[in-house]
């Protein structure tokens, strides 16, 4: 049982893991900071803030006015595309590319990946013959 977990801790995968969620939490770190600090402004130039400081639509309520926080809203926003943005060029599209690399140098080509599906006459062509099957073993 240590054996196994010795073998998957080694592997490579947890430590490219650790290293990615590390790397994510600094960077949602970096990008709120940014958002906070020059998007949520130049929100407030198009919006008033309320008496809260919350930017975003203010509608009158029954007791007073209320406002709908957007800039939270567009901070969220901008803060998952930003971090999908990085992990996609810096981690997906990077392996994808090495996986390709790998494979060709395995001679596999992703013709060969992907399986060859049948095509439609040949499918007709399947049933015809199950029917006909079912059609004389049940006349005998």
């Amino acid at each position: 049982m240590i054996k196994g977990f010795k073998e998957f801790i080694l592997r490579g995968n947890v430590i490219d893991l650790a290293v990615a969620v590390v790397i994510g939490a600094a960077f949602t770190a970096v990008v709120n900071a940014i958002v906070s600090s020059i998007i949520n402004p130049i929100i407030a130039l198009v919006w008033k803030p309320d008496a809260n400081g919350e930017i975003g639509i203010t509608v009158n309520g029954l007791w007073g006015p209320v406002t709908f926080p957007i800039s939270d809203l567009i901070n969220a926003l901008i803060a998952f595309i930003a971090v999908a943005i990085v992990v996609y060029f810096v981690f997906v599209h990077p392996m994808n590319v090495l996986k390709e690399r790998a494979a060709a140098k395995a001679g596999i080509t992703p013709a060969d990946e992907e399986p060859k599906l049948p095509t439609e006459q040949e499918i007709l062509v399947q049933i015809r013959d199950i029917l006909e099957k079912q059609s004389t073993s049940s006349r005998l």
